[in-house]
């Protein structure tokens, strides 16, 4: 393995081990609790700024620092199914959600003020037995897909932060500012498909590559299609 992917898979197997005391950060429910107060809460404020942060690293956030990928990079050693189909099911589940909270803003008056610890316990997740259940019922919805389903079926499927990262690379490819991407070199390509063998995300990276187009919502820049060919074909620029 890479150096880079040994320090990547570092990166999310530690936030996974911290998820814990964060997942109340990256809570989709805890959000709309907020709203109703008039509280701008830490979820909010991360969604935001995973929302930013994909203006100029796309889904970097999801390939190296997501506690979700470090559960399911662990369980791809052992189920590593390819995943084709269902890209479009997570926004079945985002639009709703992101509707309820925007007509409960406005319904409650708007934000009022800021608690980006809310509910928490000294600012970790699990401070009581209820906060544990949420927890392990979170951890359930990353680990009985990833077993069923395939390879990161919650990144697929279900996450409510893809989206915002999603949004924000379609507006950067839209208007083509300076942003981290993977660049192909076309001619070097042996089509080996060692690139679209070892995908975490499934994509069809050799087809990609052929078409000179590494433009993916899906893609989360994890460099494994970098790190894994041998002819160099696949690099990150900022362009």
């Amino acid at each position: 393995m890479a150096t880079r992917q040994k320090i990547r898979i570092g990166l999310v197997l530690f936030s996974f081990f911290l998820f814990p005391a964060t997942f109340y950060y990256m809570s989709p429910v805890l959000i709309i609790e907020a709203t109703y107060g008039g509280i701008v809460n830490g979820s909010f404020i991360i969604f935001v700024s995973l929302f930013l942060s994909a203006l100029v690293v796309g889904r970097g956030f999801c390939g190296w620092i997501c506690p979700g990928a470090g559960c399911q990079e662990a369980i791809m050693q052992v189920r590593n199914g390819r995943i084709k189909k269902g890209n479009w099911v997570k926004w079945i589940i985002w639009v709703p959600w992101i509707g309820a909270i925007v007509l409960l803003a406005v319904k409650t008056g708007g934000y009022r003020t800021i608690d980006f610890f809310f509910q928490t316990k000294h600012g970790l997740s699990i401070g009581d037995v209820y906060a544990l259940m949420v927890y392990l019922f979170v951890l359930m919805l990353i680990v009985i897909p990833a077993f069923t389903v395939g390879r990161r079926s919650f990144c697929h499927h279900i996450c409510w932060m893809a989206p915002f990262m999603i949004i924000g690379r379609a507006i950067r490819n839209r208007f083509k500012w300076r942003a981290l991407i993977l660049n192909p070199d076309v001619d070097k390509c042996v089509a080996c498909h060692v690139c679209t063998k070892n995908c975490p995300m499934s994509l069809e990276v050799e087809e990609m590559v052929k078409k000179n187009d590494m433009s993916d919502s899906e893609c989360i820049l994890c460099g494994v299609c970098i790190d894994n060919c041998k002819k160099g074909v696949i690099r990150y620029s900022f362009d």
